[in-house]
């Protein structure tokens, strides 16, 4: 899928998504933009494009995963593109944090996924692509077009290469069913579910499964994990009622706080993510599938004005 450097359009990254941006690139053949983030000692910082991007498409690549930082170095990257006069700005965001704040739960309280929505399109972009939002509705949060695509694209096929026997796909929550069953049917398996109740935020108060899992070996999926405490206590579950194997799939790593020990010390066997966020907490149990080429083959589609929805898998 090799691109020549010389066409109308440029890749450029954040600091922090720098490692999945060198492989977009290195898929799509062309050499990663040169961009200088400058520190200053008391926190904040600056970018500027050591590069012409003047009339040229350029593609900035960023996860706005915690902290705050890599939200804002988005948006000052947006800023200075549009400043230098791009012609169009794409954020190229894996993982689009704030999601799960995406309405009013309680009163009094922000809908802070709305609020990054209107951040990214103040600060300039005329085109978002991102992957597994939290909740599909996100997208009409932006007046911009939304790229949405979906890491089922890598981690079915993966899951497709184990050959699994007396497999059962399995959603940790009633809230993420219609991802689950997504798998079950493209897979051709049963679709078993947990109801789960929460004490407060990352607290899970109590879980009851629907479905038979017994001699089944369970794949559970999810879309991102964050302290592991759902995933680990429905393996342990599952595991307990008679699973012969748990396994357990999400689109993205956050893994955060005691995440990488309850995974270790639980019932699963493996946990696959793909690289929309970076993971520095060695964990035995868990894989990472590069989504670059996914992104890459999309950011190729997006330049040649060519179909985004036919590369899908489900």
């Amino acid at each position: 899928m090799e691109m020549s450097a010389n066409n109308s359009f440029l890749v450029f990254s954040g600091t922090n998504t720098r490692y999945l941006a060198e492989k977009i690139c290195a898929s799509l053949g062309c050499p990663l933009g040169n961009l200088v983030v400058t520190k200053f000692s008391d926190g904040e910082f600056a970018v500027s494009y050591e590069e012409s991007i003047r009339g040229r498409d350029v593609f900035l690549v960023q996860s706005t995963f915690p902290n705050s930082d890599n939200l804002m170095e988005l948006l000052l990257m947006i800023d200075a593109a549009k400043r230098a006069s791009a012609r169009h700005i794409i954020a190229v965001v894996p993982y689009f944090g704030w999601a799960r704040q995406d309405r009013k739960d309680k009163p009094r309280v922000s809908i802070g996924a709305k609020l990054v929505a209107d951040l990214l399109s103040a600060a300039g972009i005329d085109r978002l692509i991102t992957m597994d939002l939290h909740a599909d509705q996100i997208q009409g949060f932006f007046d911009v077009p939304v790229d949405h695509l979906y890491a089922s694209g890598v981690i079915l096929p993966y899951l497709q290469s184990l050959h699994i026997k007396d497999l059962v796909i399995a959603s940790p929550d009633v809230g993420g069913s219609k991802r689950a069953s997504t798998f079950a049917k493209y897979l051709g398996c049963p679709l078993v579910l947990c109801n789960k109740t929460r004490a407060r935020a990352n607290v899970v108060e109590s879980m009851q499964i629907i479905g038979d899992v017994k001699d089944k070996n369970v794949v559970i999926v999810d879309d991102m994990v964050d302290t592991a405490g759902t995933i680990t206590k429905a393996a342990d579950i599952m595991k307990a009622a008679g699973a012969k194997s748990v396994r357990a799939c999400a689109s993205h790593c956050v893994m955060s706080g005691p995440a990488s020990e309850r995974v270790q010390n639980s019932a699963l066997e493996e946990i696959v993510f793909t690289d929309s966020i970076p993971y520095s907490n060695r964990c035995a149990k868990v894989k990472q599938l590069s989504v670059a080429d996914m992104f890459a083959e999309t950011i190729r589609r997006v330049v040649c004005n060519e179909s985004i929805s036919s590369q899908y898998l489900v």
